[in-house]
């Protein structure tokens, strides 16, 4: 039986947790070969070695996409290794705890946010669009959040203004490439259960069960959420979406009360 992503090469920054360790295994097991890049080369292992459980195939890369040098020097080795790149998923991101108000921010904090959640796209995007374009097309996946599209009273503002960017800069890949066959599209997930929230926001019952409450569908979502709607982008059936911000959450952004 035919994987989804049979042929194709994807790069899968972040990869070595939550959203991106699901997304590895689920692009390797659907039949893509996954580029898995990550600051921790360790922290990766578990990624690839799942994939090859499910009979996929990945490589392990290291890639801090705030480096540029790393950016393409990580792209390069996929390329090398597999011979073309056919999808981005730009999933790598940072959501520290001291990220609060604009007023109580401080610099260092917000310019590490913006370095990782918008320059890291920036970057894979500069030496990855070349090789989609090399490849006769493909598909950029761009991770933004639902707190981009409403305010939050709870602020982390920095990691908030961080992602409208990244919706911005989806649109705008959208209009320029997709005349040359590149669609770019963002996912905006709800609170998602992995390490990168847990770590901190979950660890407190009240802080949980504040944003419990405002999810319609009566819980937080999973890594397997997102990745099933990154599926869906990297995959042939998503040919005529460009463009778009999905949004993945369990119903808090329709949620008035």
């Amino acid at each position: 039986m035919s994987g989804r992503l049979d042929g194709k090469v994807c790069l899968v920054t972040g990869a070595g947790s939550g959203m991106g360790r699901a997304a590895v295994v689920r692009f390797a097991r659907e039949g893509a070969r996954v580029v898995a890049a990550v600051v921790d080369l360790a922290a990766v292992k578990e990624s690839v070695a799942l994939s090859e459980t499910a009979g996929g195939k990945a490589l392990a890369v290291r890639m801090d996409v705030s480096k540029e040098a790393e950016v393409r020097d990580g792209i390069k080795a996929g390329v090398k290794a597999y011979g073309k790149i056919d999808v981005l998923y730009n999933n790598a991101g940072i959501f520290p705890a001291a990220d609060h108000s604009v007023v109580d921010t401080e610099e260092a904090v917000w310019d590490k946010v913006f370095a990782v959640n918008v320059k890291g796209i920036y970057l894979v995007c500069k030496h990855g669009i070349p090789e989609l374009l090399a490849a006769g097309g493909g598909s950029v996946i761009n991770v933004a959040s639902f707190v981009a599209l409403v305010g939050c009273s709870v602020p982390q503002d920095a990691y908030t203004a961080s992602k409208g960017a990244v919706l911005a800069l989806t649109k705008s890949l959208a209009v320029q490439f997709g005349p040359k066959g590149i669609r770019a599209n963002a996912i905006c997930p709800g609170p998602i259960e992995t390490p990168l929230l847990s770590a901190w926001l979950f660890k407190e019952p009240a802080e949980k069960a504040k944003r419990l409450n405002r999810i319609p569908m009566g819980r937080f979502g999973k890594s397997e959420d997102v990745v099933n709607m990154a599926l869906f982008l990297a995959s042939d059936e998503s040919s005529w979406t460009n463009g778009a911000a999905l949004v993945v959450d369990g119903g808090i952004t329709a949620n008035y009360f």
